[in-house]
C-alpha cells in the first residue's frame, strides 16, 4: 500500500504543469516562510510612485499583476518561452507588454528608459544593462536567491555538495558598484520550508530546477523513495530557503 501510494504521488507530481511562478499547486502539501520585507508590497508601493518601470525575469508576471496602481509605462521581460505565454495573459490586467528575450541577451530598451527596474529571483543579474536602462536617480529593487538555498533538499537528491560559491550577497554588492550603482539596501533571510509528501518534492524540483540540476524522476527514484520513507516516519521533510533583498540606485 505504501509503495503504491508513493508511485501515485510521484506520477501525479510528474504530470502536473509547472509553468509560470505560481506555487498554488503546493497548497496543503508544502509551506515556505516569507521574507520579512514583503517583496510584492515593496514593488507595488514603488510602482505607484514612478512613471516608467521594467520587471526583468518576470516569470508568469505574478508580482506585477498584484500592483494596484501600475505606472503609465510598465514592461516585463522573460526568457523561458512557456512563461512568456503565461505572463502575457497574466499582465493584460495591468496593461504591461511582455518582451521575450534570450537567456543571456541584453535588455532591448534605450538608455535611461526607466525610473525603476525590479526582478524577483533572477537567473542572473546583468548589472551593466540595469545601470544603462535606469534613469539618473532610478532604482533597481530585487529579491534574489541566496547561497546554499534548499541545500538539505539538494543533497537528498544529489548527495553531499561542496560549500556554495555562487549567489553571495557580497558579490552582488560588488557587481552593482562596479556597474556604477550605489547599493542603498541589503537584507538577508533564512526561511523554513516544509514538505509534507514526496509529490510536493517532485513538483518543486521540476519547477525550481536549480535546486537539483539534472533532476529526473526516473533516474532519482531511489532518492525519492528514501525521502518518501523519511516523510512518512517523521511527518515532513524540512529544508531552508535563503533570500536576500538588494536595492541599488543610479546616481543622479
Amino acid at each position: 500500500m505504501a509503495e503504491r501510494a508513493f508511485a501515485e504521488l510521484v506520477a501525479e507530481a510528474a504530470a502536473a504543469p509547472v509553468h509560470g511562478w505560481d506555487f498554488s499547486w503546493l497548497d496543503g502539501r508544502a509551506t515556505e516562510e516569507r521574507p520579512p520585507w514583503g517583496y510584492a508590497r515593496l514593488v507595488a508601493a514603488r510602482l505607484a510612485a514612478v512613471s516608467a518601470a521594467l520587471d526583468v525575469d518576470t516569470g508568469g508576471g505574478e508580482v506585477l499583476a498584484e500592483a494596484p496602481a501600475p505606472p503609465p509605462l510598465l514592461v516585463a521581460t522573460e526568457a523561458w518561452p512557456p512563461n512568456v505565454a503565461v505572463a502575457r495573459r497574466t499582465l493584460r490586467r495591468v496593461g504591461a507588454p511582455v518582451v521575450q528575450v534570450g537567456p543571456a541577451s541584453g535588455l532591448p530598451f534605450r538608455d535611461a528608459s526607466f525610473d525603476l527596474v525590479t526582478s524577483r529571483h533572477p537567473v542572473a543579474t546583468g548589472w551593466a544593462e540595469i545601470a544603462r536602462v535606469l534613469r539618473p536617480g532610478g532604482a533597481y529593487l530585487s529579491q534574489q536567491i541566496g547561497p546554499g538555498t534548499m541545500r538539505e533538499l539538494s543533497e537528498a537528491i544529489l548527495g553531499p555538495l561542496p560549500p556554495p560559491t555562487s549567489r553571495q550577497p557580497e558579490r552582488a554588492v560588488a557587481a552593482a558598484r562596479a556597474a556604477g550603482l550605489s547599493v542603498v539596501r541589503l537584507e538577508q533571510a533564512t526561511l523554513r520550508a516544509v514538505f509534507h509528501d514526496v509529490g510536493a518534492v517532485v513538483w518543486f524540483l521540476r519547477k525550481v530546477v536549480w535546486t537539483a540540476p539534472g533532476f529526473d524522476v526516473d533516474r532519482h527514484r531511489p532518492q525519492l523513495a528514501a525521502l518518501d520513507r523519511r516523510i512518512r516516519a517523521e511527518g515532513a521533510f524540512v529544508a531552508h530557503a535563503r533570500r536576500f533583498l538588494i536595492e541599488a540606485v543610479r546616481p543622479a
